[in-house]
């Protein structure tokens, strides 16, 4: 004996609040893997300019020629926010002529740190969905189980003679919300966890940068005052 199970016969078959949390499951997994697949191209996207841009600033190239060529650019994010932020922090106090070199050196230490926040956060943008999806889907397609198993069996109490074949159906569409559950659940969550340990990378990153194109403005700074 065998038995195909349709899951579009499923669908149709189930309580309209079993299919209001099917859809709600189905909208759940299409959204988080649009915003997968828009993530990874982002998070590709920064390490390679990140790659680039520190081979073209530890070649030598001259700090003000390199400024002028990014600040030129149409679009300036990740890695070439922080210098641009903190080369014109540091070009504009220098100018002034009135601050002492570890004024100057703080003020362009905040400026890219402000910079880095706002990169990292737009790093981030729909991670914390994705940590909703996978903390909630199970959840909710759970519900949609209880709900459409107790209904069965409340209709199987209302006849005189229950057999197996009569209350099946009806679980076997309540199960398939529990399993769309964990289908939006399980990619999300680890989606989630591979994009937020790919964000701690290039923060740790920017952050090394910062430190170090700190010192290389603040000997620069010296070099000038003793100058």
């Amino acid at each position: 004996m065998s038995a195909e199970i349709s899951f579009f016969d499923l669908f149709l078959d189930a309580s309209l609040l079993v299919q209001l949390v099917m859809l709600t499951l189905l909208g759940f997994s299409i959204a988080c893997w649009t915003m997968i697949f828009q993530r990874r191209k982002v998070l590709m996207a920064a390490r390679v300019q990140l790659q680039n841009f520190e081979d073209k600033f530890w070649s030598g190239a001259d700090l003000s020629k390199l400024y002028s060529e990014v600040s030129a650019k149409e679009h300036i994010d990740g890695i070439e926010n922080l210098f641009v932020s903190g080369f014109r922090e540091f070009a504009r106090l220098r100018k002034s002529h009135a601050y002492a070199p570890q004024v100057i050196v703080d003020g362009t230490h905040r400026a890219m740190r402000v910079a880095l926040s706002r990169e990292v956060d737009s790093l981030e943008t729909h991670l914390p969905f994705m940590a909703t999806v996978g903390s909630i889907s199970p959840y909710i397609g759970l519900f949609g189980t209880v709900w459409g198993i107790m209904n069965s069996f409340i209709a199987l109490g209302a006849v005189e003679q229950a057999t197996l074949a009569m209350v099946a159906p009806g679980i076997a569409e309540a199960l398939i919300a529990t399993a769309m559950g964990l289908f939006a659940a399980i990619p999300a969550v680890m989606a989630f966890n591979r994009f937020s340990h790919n964000v701690e990378k290039l923060e740790n990153s920017y952050g090394n940068f910062m430190e170090e194109f700190s010192s290389i403005l603040q000997r620069q700074t010296a070099t000038e005052q003793h100058g």
